[in-house]
């Protein structure tokens, strides 16, 4: 598991832990159904005393009487799949027929416990107790039907939505609704699963329960919501990062068609909350937008950023020359292993841009903040696709003195995240906006808006050194990591673990860290830190193999076989039986050892990301004009038992398009604090004519199932960089390819 993204996600909700017996108390009766629910952490909290750690995800099933089998997805679903594959897991264990099975959004409340969904962990996280739910369902229904036909329990089964007995005699779901709610909800202790060779629904291809809504146009994302009596919002912060606006040319503003007000806000000074900016409000998006783009602005810019990327990569030039800040990791002597004329050295030092996160759905909140009269208090309802909708209402009830059960969440479908939408200051632009002009308000960045004004990929610098023997064998590694830091603390994607590959697998190795600060904000970008360590590590390990003349498949895999240390069977740190059999599978499918000619070549690469162990081999062709040609991206991947078919190709091969967008073409860069790129014409992303075959091969093993959004994209850059130096004898030490004249 990604260590750095559960450290930022802890830090941005609030987490509740429960007892598995209280996560599958009976809720309550709903008609003629059966309701399994958590139980509500706040009605529990003198039983239970203060509730701290990590929540566990609170599946709800609803069983009505029509035999329509309703489970709740409390997690928000942005494209990952999990509103599909966690129900799965519940109808799996459940023995319902998924064709009877409905999936609806939970709302958002303490009772469900965290909702945040992010760093590949909602199945990783759920899958026990999404089983334990199903199975408690089981078991109270089995329960139900026993009583019914007072014959023993030991004699009946469930299957396809009936529970059977051994006689023959059926009993549906439906008909058992009623006296299945009366039964008493079982101790997750005493539960069973069913063996997988049982499976019926897990590991087939099921397409996701919102897909004709997508397709057609029907499904409502944040930027459908409609609410009566609203009014359109945009808002405008200073181009330096953190800037203040002074004065605007307001009454221009209001003159202009369907402009109903135009005003600035102060703010709170906190670039996660409420930066200070211009709001224009009207009767259209289309009007707001307009009038945005003809404000005039003074801003203070005494406390803005004056970030500059010229003089980043300046400042990593000197520090690159040194041995580095911090010791992450040291073990053995890599001085005097360098200082052996019998070794084969080699130094490369390697550079990565900022990116930013380019959902396709900008960031938007619609919020309603509604003034409390005769002694009520003042209340608030917001409408927002964001990935931690538990963290939304602690933090707008902290900044505006809103008791939280005044405070109304509702969560939309997601147009993407990718880490981007665990912040949520559009949410309190929003909030802010309504408060000003009494009346709902729909907040919409524009795109200019969306990727000037991101939580950022830190770019970064690193130099390494490295040393083979006369056998040709990786005997040590020296690393030096230059990252991005703010106050002295790394920026999310900037923290060097000593548990990144390949230190612990070495006799001789020594990882180092420095720090730039920086005030551009930054935060989690899909497989944070992973995707730009991921091209340094597995590029300088190619490097190596070439200077030892040895193959590059079989150099790999010799460093999998140094590490002697006994992994846990947890499945949480890398292991290397399953490295060494992802990658042997991904080098067979893509027929690894082919001899090819006129600039045509083959690249692999590995990476342990997210407890799941994928390797790539990309088949890449470069014309004498330096355009590349990606034909094929075969991928092997180990995340354990795959849930939905369906739902982890599409990761993959969604994972596979997003890297080679970020290697080929995509960088952030500023100057005094202002981001230089504004729109596609300048962040450009992968064409459809461009996009390679994907060949996707999963190995089930029986290591617990973690998820896969984020872990298939960190491999893709080193092995196109890897096949771009075998078709053409040019290394690529650098992120984004544009940087060294290539193109698409």
């Amino acid at each position: 598991m990604n260590s750095q993204f559960v450290e930022e996600v802890a830090r941005e909700i609030g987490n509740v832990q429960l007892s598995r017996r209280k996560l599958l108390c009976l809720g309550g009766i709903a008609g003629a159904g059966l309701v399994l629910a958590a139980a509500s952490p706040s009605s529990l909290a003198n039983e239970l005393g203060t509730l701290v750690g990590s929540g566990e995800l609170n599946a709800f099933v609803r069983l009505s009487s029509d035999g329509t089998i309703t489970i709740y997805s409390a997690r928000p679903d942005m494209g990952q799949g999990v509103k599909t594959s966690l129900p799965m897991i519940v109808a799996e264990e459940m023995g319902a027929k998924w064709s009877d099975v409905v999936v609806l959004q939970s709302g958002v409340g303490e009772r469900y416990g965290p909702q945040w969904a992010g760093g590949s962990m909602s199945v990783a996280s759920s899958y026990d107790y999404m089983r334990e739910v199903g199975a408690s369902a089981r078991e109270m229904l089995i329960s139900a039907a026993s009583e019914f036909l007072e014959l023993p329990r030991s004699q009946f089964s469930v299957s396809n939505s009936e529970v059977i007995h051994s006689s023959g005699k059926r009993l549906s779901f439906a008909e058992l609704a009623a006296r299945a709610a009366r039964q008493a909800v079982p101790d997750p202790s005493s539960l069973t699963f069913k063996d997988k060779s049982d499976y019926t629904i897990i590991g087939t291809s099921i397409s996701g329960v919102d897909n004709l809504e997508i397709v057609t146009g029907s499904a409502l994302f944040g930027i459908d919501t409609h609410v009566p009596d609203m009014l359109y919002a945009a808002y405008y912060k200073c181009p330096a990062i953190g800037g203040k606006a002074l004065e605007a040319n307001l009454d221009d503003i209001k003159r202009l068609p369907g402009i109903v007000d135009a005003f600035i806000v102060k703010g709170d000074g906190n670039v996660r909350q409420l930066l200070s900016g211009v709001a224009v409000v009207g009767d259209s998006t289309w009007a707001v937008f307009e009038a945005e783009k003809k404000l005039k602005i003074k801003w203070d810019k005494a406390n803005a950023s004056r970030d500059s990327w010229t003089q980043l990569v300046q400042t990593a030039k000197k520090l690159s020359d040194s041995e580095g800040g911090s010791v992450i990791y040291r073990k053995g002597d890599v001085t005097k292993v360098f200082g052996d004329n019998a070794n084969k050295v080699i130094e490369g030092s390697y550079s990565y841009s900022f990116v930013a996160h380019l959902c396709l759905e900008p960031m938007n909140s619609t919020a309603s903040y509604r003034v409390g009269s005769r002694g009520e208090k003042d209340s608030i309802e917001i409408w927002v696709p964001t990935q931690s909708p538990s963290s939304i209402a602690p933090a707008i009830q902290q900044m505006y003195g809103v008791d939280e059960d005044q405070i109304v969440v509702n969560v939309t479908r997601v147009g993407g995240g990718f880490g981007r939408r665990f912040t949520s200051e559009f949410v309190f632009e929003a909030v802010e906006i309504s408060k000003h002009m009494g009346c709902p308000i729909k907040l919409t960045w524009t795109r200019e808006d969306d990727i000037q004004h991101d939580y950022f990929r830190a770019g970064g610098f690193q130099s390494l050194k490295g040393a083979v023997d006369k056998k040709g064998k990786l005997i040590a590694w020296d690393q030096h990591f230059i990252g991005m830091g703010n106050n002295g603390k790394p920026t999310s994607g900037s923290r060097f673990s000593r548990n990144e590959f390949p230190l612990l697998h070495l006799s001789n190795t020594r990882g180092t860290s420095t720090l730039i600060e920086i005030d551009t904000p930054c935060g989690p970008w899909r497989a944070p830190g992973a995707n730009t360590h991921a091209f340094v590590v597995q590029s300088f390990i190619h490097e190596l193999a070439y200077l030892s003349g040895r193959d590059h498949l079989e150099f790999l895999l010799e460093i999998f076989d140094q590490r002697s240390r006994k992994i846990s069977g947890k499945g949480r740190s890398i292991n290397n039986a399953r490295a060494t059999s992802v990658t042997k599978l991904a080098a067979e499918k893509a027929g690894w050892g082919r001899n090819f000619q006129n600039g045509r070549g083959l690249g692999l690469a590995f990476h342990y990301s997210h407890a799941g162990h994928i390797a790539e081999v990309a088949e890449v062709s470069v014309d004498a004009q330096k355009k590349i040609t990606v034909h094929k991206v075969t991928v092997a991947v180990d995340v354990g038992p795959i849930i939905n078919t369906s739902g982890a190709l599409a990761q993959v091969e969604g994972s596979v398009m997003d890297g080679l967008s970020a290697l080929i073409g995509q960088r952030i860069t500023m100057e005094g604090g202002q981001i230089e790129q504004s729109n596609l014409h300048d962040y450009p992303v992968l064409r459809i004519s461009a996009a390679p075959k994907v060949d996707v091969h999963f190995i089930e093993s029986d290591n617990p199932s973690t998820g896969l959004g984020e872990p298939a994209l960190p491999p893709l850059a080193p092995a196109v960089g890897n096949a771009i130096f075998a078709a053409t004898g040019k290394r690529i030490r650098n992120m984004p390819l544009i940087t060294e004249g290539y193109s698409i």
